[in-house]
């Protein structure tokens, strides 16, 4: 029944699904759904719950293996996060549609960007310690880099999944089409050389002129 929802609300919105439409799809009755999930909105919860669960355990699979460095973990995250991502493009659609509807929708999917930072944090500070930087780095600098490194997953996992079909209808595969392990190293080249450049005490100052990262010390100008 699950499964027939989140198809139904990726493909036609949380307004124009059909309940009656969804009871078809997954074989069961309408009162049977209704019997599990008192209402649409009832049931669009549901979905955006499983999804948020799905994409978070991913993650924390993909980043479990101990023993590796910071880096290495953090890019076993990111392909685990990409590669479940490119296997379930109508639960990244469901999510879209929960973050894009507001309340109470959005605050699950919040909840999901909560957790998931914690992880990137607690790597990029990770890497920061291991560089020998102080301590504010990891608390200051690091947490917006992981708050940005998360924002932009969520919006190259959408960017992917429109690049991999094609055709009117978008049902044909693209041959064109991003693997999780090149959206992953898009994401870490954007992430890790900044992060390099931070813990070498190498800060992008405006108004300097082109190019001007500058050497500061760690604490910052």
């Amino acid at each position: 029944m699950l499964d027939a929802a989140v198809t139904a609300f990726a493909r036609h919105g949380y307004q124009a699904a059909s309940m009656d439409d969804i009871a078809e799809a997954a074989g069961v009755s309408k009162p049977l759904v209704y019997l599990y999930l008192k209402s649409k909105e009832e049931l669009f919860t549901a979905c955006v719950r499983r999804e948020v669960a799905a994409l978070v355990a991913a993650v924390r699979e993909g980043t479990r293996q101990r023993g590796l460095s910071a880096d290495q973990q953090l890019w076993n995250g990111l392909t685990a996060f990409f590669a479940h991502t490119a296997a379930r493009p109508d639960g990244v659609a469901v999510l879209y549609r929960a973050r894009t509807r507001g309340e109470p929708f959005s605050r699950e999917v919040d909840t999901m960007r909560i957790e998931v930072v914690v992880i990137v944090t607690a790597l990029l500070g990770q890497a920061a310690r291991d560089a020998g930087c102080a301590g504010k780095l990891a608390e200051r600098e690091v947490s917006g880099l992981a708050h940005a490194l998360v924002g932009a997953a969520e919006s190259l996992a959408e960017w992917a999944d429109s690049r991999s079909r094609t055709g009117l209808s978008g049902a044909e595969p693209s041959p064109d089409a991003p693997s999780a392990n090149e959206t992953a190293a898009t994401l870490m080249n954007f992430c890790w050389a900044g992060l390099e450049n931070l813990m070498k005490g190498a800060r992008w100052v405006p108004g300097v002129g082109s190019g001007s990262a500058v050497a500061r010390g760690p604490h910052g100008p």
